[in-house]
């Protein structure tokens, strides 16, 4: 089993900046992917970005040239470092492992609320 615990969330005004993290307890089997997801209100989850094993990274579009993803293979964590943010980006995070040993595995953690003021 893999556990997840994201920090990082909270309040910032449009213009600002924040750095989730997330951390990981137990086994991650290579390959992986680490990923940062958002929930609106009402909404369905959705992707915000993506990070391989390898390092490759993927971006929503509404994210790019704002957010970073990033890992921290010796901590077993991942960051999603948030600049210029914006109320839409008004959400709550969750961190994600998929991961690809006999089976695939796929883990959540339990979410983070980032509030954007106007």
């Amino acid at each position: 089993q893999v556990q997840l615990v994201e920090s990082g969330g909270g309040l910032v005004q449009a213009g600002g900046s924040l750095r989730l993290s997330c951390a990981a307890s137990g086994y991650i089997f290579r390959p992986n992917v680490r990923g940062w997801y958002r929930q609106f209100a009402g909404k369905q989850r959705e992707l915000v970005a993506t990070i391989t094993s390898g390092g490759t990274t993927n971006y929503a579009d509404s994210v790019k040239g704002r957010f970073t993803i990033s890992r921290d293979n010796a901590k077993n964590t991942v960051y999603l470092q948030m600049n210029s943010l914006k109320p839409e980006d008004t959400a709550v995070y969750y961190c994600n492992v998929e991961d690809y040993g006999l089976t695939k595995r796929v883990y959540w953690g339990q979410g983070t609320q980032v509030t954007v003021s106007s």
